[in-house]
């Protein structure tokens, strides 16, 4: 029977879908490295790894003179062999950032052990670090095994933070400046992505006038209950949760002051307990309750969160500007409803219908002649449909992407502002469903391209706060000034101890990558070089957010440059004058000669 059913569906399969089948045996995966896990009850411990070397474990109660003992200067050792594996947000290698701590050996089963600090509980590069660990152990010798022990440094008390927040390790706004475009339904997806990595999280709602958060996320409990003269946050799984609308349903009706008052109490009662994140779901606009917000609580990061029209655009930078007076960087942005995906035309010609493929089974089955136990040619040919509906919806088909609002403006963000990380989120009518049945989107599609979305977005989420809180200064903005007794712009780089590198105002002004100087879809050059006279001049320059520089300039042109081009503009100056004193040396010598 189910050879029957087997034959009979690559059959049909190659005959029907193209499919090519495969007439090879089947072969199970080598186990070599053994894991056990197990998570510790520390309150910062994350998970426990051990790994045995297979290559030993037959030798690994008796024959203890097969291997070789630890040498004086183990420890050493390792943590050299260690110092190779980097972190990719802090650029430095574990070993000298303090990673490793509680290194041992057991002498009587040369197991290594060891604890690996993290940042961050959610820290995306965690298990490539226990890995590669494994392997670098496993590499000596005299090892027989590795246990490694992953944790998170204590959060660190903020200052001046409300009585209920002195838990909390950061602190992330999700703002938009109209709403309307998503802002809600990002930041709860942020929040539950957040806690798939491994980071305990809360989600604050403080949009007092029209609360999303009760509607979007249905509590465990919705019961409201209190620790002393604090609010217990609810919780949905390992997410806490606090929203207006959970103590008083509906919306409120009350002037600006009071809002702002009602804000402060709810953040100085509510018992967040330690928290790694804080989503703060901000309301709309960049008027007096956020800037509150924003000084109050000494936000870490903000993401925001847009459409791709042209207005949209013109909101990110008003709302890239307000926490910029409040000196809360932008780390992300979310272009959300960004295009719609439907079957394209060729997918949906080859598509077959469920009636029409099972027919063409039951017509193969009974030609064959595969049936000998009296088992009915239609049911094998109902499961037969089944199989292939599951494969062709674990496949997906070709689709293509209607971008009803515009082509957005990913590139634009990027070259201009010095925002990396920036996201496009379909217009899908499932999360819209899942924001108004309760159940986040990520929940209960937790592998569905959109998650992953949400997914990448908390990584980027992770990385930057990481860089924020633990990076040294080369995370810092660089210092741009103008001299304007030479007639250079004089830049020096997040310590103030490197040397000053210099830019003519000409070479910089050329350089600029506005709307109105390059072509924004194509990245094509508009504007002409030779139109730039060497005799420009900066006005004024002030910094716009953590990773972008604005420039006034004389012929009444205004620029943005992210700081990563004006270090890049220094390194090509650099390299290119390297190459020149290259050449005239060699042609000197070359004289001489």
């Amino acid at each position: 029977m189910r050879r029957a059913l087997i034959l009979s569906l690559a059959h049909v399969l190659e005959a029907v879908h193209g499919f090519v089948s495969v007439r090879s045996n089947i072969a199970l995966p080598v186990i070599t490295r053994p894991m056990l896990y197990s998570f510790s009850s520390s309150s910062r411990s994350i998970a426990h790894y051990t790994t045995l070397k297979v290559d030993k474990l037959s030798n690994f109660d008796h024959d203890d003179h097969l291997s070789p003992k630890p040498p004086s200067d183990w420890q050493s050792q390792i943590l050299s062999a260690l110092s190779v594996i980097i972190d990719p947000d802090l650029n430095s290698d574990i070993v000298s950032l303090g990673f490793v701590k509680n290194i041992k050996i057991d002498e009587s089963s040369s197991i290594v052990s060891l604890d690996l600090e993290l940042t961050t509980p959610a820290c995306p590069v965690k298990d490539s670090f226990v890995k590669q660990c494994e392997d670098i152990i496993n590499g000596f010798v005299w090892t027989r095994g590795t246990e490694v022990t992953l944790t998170a440094q204590p959060t660190e008390t903020p200052t001046g933070a409300p009585k209920g927040m002195s838990q909390i390790g950061a602190v992330i706004a999700v703002s938009s400046c109209k709403g309307g475009v998503g802002k809600s339904t990002t930041a709860v997806n942020l929040a539950f992505a957040l806690e798939r990595l491994g980071a305990k999280v809360g989600i604050f709602d403080a949009d007092v006038y029209g609360p999303s958060l009760p509607t979007m996320v249905t509590p465990d409990d919705d019961n409201v209950r209190f620790v002393g003269r604090q609010i217990a946050p609810l919780q949905r799984g390992n997410v806490s949760l606090m929203s207006f609308g959970y103590v008083n349903e509906g919306s409120a009706v009350m002037r600006g002051p009071m809002v702002t008052q009602l804000l402060d109490q709810f953040l100085s009662l509510t018992n967040w307990g330690a928290l790694d994140y804080l989503i703060l779901d901000m309301p709309p606009g960049t008027g007096d309750i956020q800037l509150t917000l924003s000084q109050r609580l000494n936000i870490t990061a903000a993401v925001i969160v847009t459409t791709p029209q042209e207005l949209s655009f013109v909101d990110v930078e008003r709302g890239v500007e307000m926490f910029d007076t409040v000196n809360v960087p932008c780390v992300a942005v979310v272009e959300n409803m960004a295009y719609f995906e439907t079957e394209n035309s060729s997918a949906r010609a080859n598509a077959m219908d469920a009636e029409t493929l099972r027919a063409k089974f039951k017509e193969l089955l009974e030609e064959d002649g595969v049936l000998g136990d009296g088992t009915k040619a239609g049911d094998i040919a109902n499961d037969l449909v089944k199989l292939v509906e599951q494969h062709s919806h674990e496949k997906g088909g070709e689709t293509e992407r209607i971008r009803i609002f515009g082509p957005g403006h990913k590139r634009r963000l990027s070259e201009q502002w010095g925002i990396e990380h920036t996201f496009s989120v379909p217009l899908l009518g499932k999360i819209a469903q899942n924001g108004d049945s309760g159940i986040p989107f990520i929940v209960d599609n937790p592998k569905s391209p959109q998650s992953e979305i949400y997914m990448g977005l908390a990584k980027s989420v992770v990385s930057e706060v990481a860089k924020l809180k633990f990076g040294k200064n080369k995370y810092a903005r660089p210092i741009v000034s103008y001299d304007t007794d030479n007639g250079l712009i004089r830049v020096v780089d997040s310590t103030g101890e490197e040397k000053a590198t210099t830019l003519s105002p000409a070479e910089l002004r050329r350089g600029c990558r506005c709307a109105a100087c390059v072509e924004e879809m194509t990245g094509k050059q508009i504007l002409d070089p030779a139109s730039i006279p060497d005799s420009i001049k900066p006005l004024n320059m002030a910094p716009t957010g953590n990773y972008a520089l604005s420039v006034d300039w004389s012929d009444g042109h205004r620029s943005l440059y992210p700081y990563r081009q004006v270090r890049s503009m220094i390194g090509n100056k650099q390299v290119s004058g390297d190459k020149l004193r290259d050449a005239l040396s060699s042609k000197k010598e070359t004289v001489q000669a």
